[in-house]
């Protein structure tokens, strides 16, 4: 618990960084006078960065565990913050959040492994609470921008390499672990393939079906919550005339929901299943989010709050959906899935942020309200015996 404890921090500290970008997209709209392509782009770039590296690094530390390659990472994520402090140009913020990017591709696959290691055999326990870091973090942004970049400008971001030098130390001491909990882990599994020795391994087929599946749903989910993510404060301040600082404080309402929600989501994966709750959380907030697009300001705040909190609760199930399709190779999947939930992230945003550009921002929102549609494809996902609780 220690360790997972240390991971989620990390995590917090990590994407609280990463999540200073979209925060001050406000800000630099206006100083640089952007127009929403170019804010998709900046999110498309950072997407990309953080989404490329990360399969080939978890390949790389499926054969080589790097128990200390996070605190790398974090040296370009380091680099990063500081470029994007002092840039002065569109170009350089393009190359600020590149860097962000690549840090981040290079700290998911192996935390994600040490959180599978530490996991006790509660996998959802385990990522739910390395991933609650992350999204509590990432939460923590907007309000940051309200309280300390709006005031101090753009530069004020230089103040959070602290963040940065914190989480540094924590990843040296989580390295320090590594073997430990690694033996404890080969332990617990090879205790658990003893008692199952007549289970059959599942067909290349089923395993490539499975990841598409999976895959498709990520994309879906990750294109709704982007839309709030990089365009929910101009959706705000264009509908119902907030300031910046009151849209940023509804993002961090918004957020916050979603770290309850992996949470959630992770600790009742454990109970009652993969196949079930993939099944509620993306199917699930479809009702709500055909609502949210109509809604005054008050139901706007409790739809888009219950959506995150649904829909946030996918992600740990998926996750370990595809470990367990694949449970040789723990950093491709987390290198791949937290690739595909920043690269498809960043080309829905970029393809928002065109359509916002073509029509308006609640043209949008009414778009994407369909999108909880894809849930159906969980219908064609292949049930996994162990992923039953009631099975084991």
């Amino acid at each position: 618990m220690a360790v997972l404890l240390a991971l989620g921090s990390t995590h917090f500290l990590n994407d609280l960084i990463q999540s200073l970008i979209p925060a001050v997209y406000p800000i630099i709209k206006d100083a640089y006078a952007l127009d929403f392509v170019q804010i998709g782009l900046i999110t498309l770039t950072f997407q990309i960065a953080g989404s490329l590296l990360q399969p080939v690094v978890g390949f790389y530390t499926d054969r080589t565990p790097s128990p200390y390659s996070p605190v790398l990472g974090m040296v370009f994520t380091l680099s990063g913050l500081l470029s994007l402090a002092f840039a002065s140009s569109y170009a350089l913020i393009l190359v600020s959040v590149a860097l962000i990017g690549i840090g981040s591709s290079i700290f998911h696959p192996e935390a994600t492994r040490m959180a599978r290691y530490a996991s006790g055999g509660r996998q959802g326990l385990a990522q739910g609470v390395f991933q609650v870091g992350g999204q509590a973090g990432g939460a923590l942004g907007p309000v940051f921008a309200a309280i300390i970049i709006v005031p101090f400008g753009q530069s004020s971001l230089a103040w959070f390499t602290v963040a940065a030098l914190a989480a540094m130390s924590l990843m040296i001491w989580i390295g320090a672990q590594h073997n430990v909990i690694s033996q404890q882990f080969a332990a617990l599994r090879a205790s658990s393939a003893a008692g199952a020795r007549g289970a059959r391994p599942l067909a290349p087929t089923t395993i490539g079906l499975g990841l598409l599946v999976l895959t498709l749903l990520m994309f879906s989910k990750n294109a709704y919550s982007e839309s709030f993510r990089s365009f929910y404060t101009f959706y705000l301040m264009d509908r119902f005339h907030l300031s910046i600082p009151e849209s940023q404080m509804m993002l961090f309402i918004f957020l916050i929901a979603a770290a309850a929600g992996v949470l959630i989501g992770g600790v009742l994966g454990d109970r009652i299943g993969r196949y079930r709750i993939i099944w509620i959380s993306v199917l699930g907030p479809l009702p709500l989010t055909l609502l949210l697009p109509y809604a005054d300001l008050f139901w706007t705040g409790i739809l888009t709050v219950l959506i995150n909190l649904i829909m946030a609760s996918a992600f740990a199930s998926i996750l370990i959906y595809a470990m367990d399709l694949l449970p040789n190779r723990v950093g491709l999947i987390g290198g791949l899935f937290y690739g595909l939930n920043f690269g498809l992230g960043g080309i829905a945003a970029a393809i928002l942020g065109g359509l916002a550009d073509s029509y308006d921002i609640e043209t949008v929102y009414r778009i994407c309200s369909f999108l909880p549609l894809a849930g159906l494809l969980a219908w064609f996902l292949p049930r996994i015996e162990d992923d039953d609780p009631a099975r084991k």
